[in-house]
This record gives structure tokens, C-alpha cells and sequence, in this order.
């Protein structure tokens, strides 16, 4: 049931506060006539039927207001059934992905707004988030509040973990958040610039893990082929750029997708970047049936009716069973 036009239940107190003020006034007292006796005249039980009347009339005012509010039936009901994927993002924040190989800004900016894009075309699966660099930190759990995550992910920066690069590591964390997932699929998309050079567990050794899990994980390398511009913070000079050569351990990222029954995907620019994220989204569909009330009926004629037939039945009991004397 839904209501198009709900405004005009503002009404019933105005109408109650209208007839109050009306009694009061003194605007319903009934007239009076004289008469030498009235013996001869039936008892109708004034004040009983003047109730009656009045409360079929009130009822009659009140389906009509009730009407005019446009109440609707869906007729046909649509239920959403089945099960969703949970999927953890572990983003790659080292100093590297401060490369502006990628338009229009940055490394991490560009791969920050590709996940938010990402995240808001899932709206019946769980996401988290996981970021990684020296060590890995997880920024947001699995959760279903998808502004929320979309706003943690807006507020990544460099320098929220220690510089590095600890691609198992950051693994091992995306892996953990799912270790308790009952969902039907479970996936990381794991997005790194560089090779790894930290953190105590071995790339190859956390797919092993996510395999145990039947955890699936998409790698994603990013970075221009041969080198790329990256901004030097000089204390002599100032800010500068340099060019430094792009360094990305493809070997170990193909490794950890074929063991766990993924894929790895190589993104050398932004458009490429956004092209695999929707790539992901196509393999990684939800086993849901969404559906929606339709067929919308509009139930206040049906009101209308029944007010009149109220309003009918108070007139012609007026004027015959409940006619009232001077």
C-alpha cells in the first residue's frame, strides 16, 4: 500500500477543529417551536438517532479525505530471493602509486574513484575494504552500508601505514575479513603498482590460503609500461617530477589468480582501469531475484462509493425512521 497524495490527511484535524468551534458557536442549536402539549407526538429517541446520523456522516467525510490521500494496492508482489557475493578490495597505498601515469591525477586517485564506482553498482552485496603498503590495515569490514565504505575510500591517503610494499600481507588481511563468510561466492580484488617487499607472509602463500577458503582473487597491476613521472618533494628545489621505471611482479599476481580461480588484468591507464572493474563486475553477478510491487490500483473510488452510500443511507434515514420534529 502507498499513499500519492498523503498531504491531505491534514485535513481530518482541521475538519474536527471546524465542528468543534461550530457547536460551541452555538451554530447546531436546534430550533424550537411551541406547542400546548406533546403527547401525540412519537418518541424517536432524538438524542440516540441524532448520534447515529451524525457518526455516518463523519464516517462518510472521513473515507472521502481518506480518498483524496490516493491510496494504491500493488496487485502483483516481486520478492528479492537468493544470495549476494561478499568482496574485499585491498588498495595498494604506497609512495609508487603517487605515479601521474594515470589522468586525471594520480595512481591512488584514479583507482579510488574506479572502486567507488564499483562499490555503487552493488547494491545487494557486502563489501570491505583493506589497505596495504609496509604493512595492511583493514579500513572498513564487510558491510552493506555502501556510503559509508564509499566515503572510507574517498578519505585513502598516502601515509595512513608505513611505506612498502606487502602485497601477501594485504592478502592475508582481505582473507581474514572473509575467513566467517557464508555467501555463496567470495572474491578479492587486490590492485597493487609494484612487487612485493615487505610484510612476514608470502604472496603465494596467502593464495594458498584464499584457495583453502575457496576464496577467489582479481589482481589488478597498474602502472604505464617502461617508466612514469613521480612527484619529488625537493627541500632545495621544491616539488619536481622524475621519471621512474615502473616495476610491477606480474609473475607473483598471474600466481595468485590462477591458484585461486581468478584472473589477472594489467591496467596502464585510467580508461583500462575502469574497463576491469566492470569486467569484474559482469563475472562476479549476484544470484538474486529482484522484483517490486506493479500494477498499481488506485483504491479511492472505491472509498468515494462506499462515503456516498453512508451519506444515502443518513439522508433517506433522515427524512423517514429518524425524520426529526420542530
Amino acid at each position: 500500500m502507498r499513499w500519492l497524495t498523503p498531504w491531505f490527511f491534514l485535513l481530518i484535524p482541521l475538519l474536527v477543529a471546524l465542528h468543534f468551534l461550530r457547536r460551541k458557536s452555538g451554530a447546531n442549536a436546534p430550533a424550537t417551536l411551541g406547542f400546548s402539549t406533546v403527547g401525540w407526538l412519537p418518541a424517536r429517541g432524538r438524542d440516540r438517532t441524532r448520534l447515529l446520523l451524525n457518526t455516518l456522516y463523519a464516517l462518510a467525510i472521513l473515507l472521502v479525505t481518506v480518498a483524496l490521500a490516493r491510496p494504491q494496492k500493488g496487485l502483483r508482489e516481486n520478492e528479492l530471493s537468493g544470495k549476494g557475493v561478499d568482496i574485499m578490495l585491498a588498495l595498494d597505498v604506497s609512495t609508487s602509486m603517487r605515479a601521474e601515469d594515470f589522468q586525471p591525477d594520480n595512481r591512488l586517485f584514479v583507482a579510488k574513484q574506479v572502486a567507488q564506482v564499483f562499490v555503487g553498482q552493488r547494491p545487494h552485496d557486502r563489501l570491505g575494504l583493506v589497505i596495504f603498503a609496509g604493512t595492511a590495515v583493514t579500513q572498513c569490514p564487510l558491510t552493506l552500508n555502501h556510503p559509508l565504505l564509499s566515503d572510507l575510500i574517498q578519505r585513502v591517503d598516502f601515509g595512513m601505514v608505513e611505506d612498502g610494499t606487502a602485497i601477501g600481507q594485504g592478502l592475508a588481511t582481505a582473507l581474514n575479513r572473509l575467513r566467517q563468510s557464508r555467501a555463496k561466492s567470495r572474491v578479492v580484488i587486490l590492485l597493487t603498482d609494484g612487487d612485493n617487499n615487505r610484510g612476514a607472509i608470502d604472496p603465494l602463500t596467502a593464495a594458498e590460503l584464499a584457495r583453502a577458503l575457496a576464496v577467489r582473487v582479481y589482481t589488478i597491476g597498474v602502472g604505464t609500461s617502461g617508466i612514469a613521472p613521480m612527484p619529488v618533494d625537493d627541500p632545495a628545489f621544491g616539488r619536481r617530477m622524475v621519471m621512474q621505471p615502473v616495476v610491477i611482479d606480474e609473475a607473483t599476481l598471474r600466481g595468485i589468480a590462477s591458484r585461486t580461480g581468478g584472473r589477472y588484468f594489467r591496467a596502464k591507464d585510467s580508461q583500462a582501469l575502469a574497463a576491469i572493474y566492470r569486467q569484474i563486475d559482469q563475472m562476479e553477478k549476484s544470484d538474486l531475484t529482484s522484483t517490486a510491487y506493479s500494477d498499481w490500483r488506485d483504491r479511492g473510488p472505491d472509498l468515494v462509493l462506499i462515503a456516498a452510500l453512508l451519506l444515502a443511507i443518513g439522508f433517506a434515514l433522515s427524512l423517514t425512521v429518524w425524520a426529526r420534529v420542530p
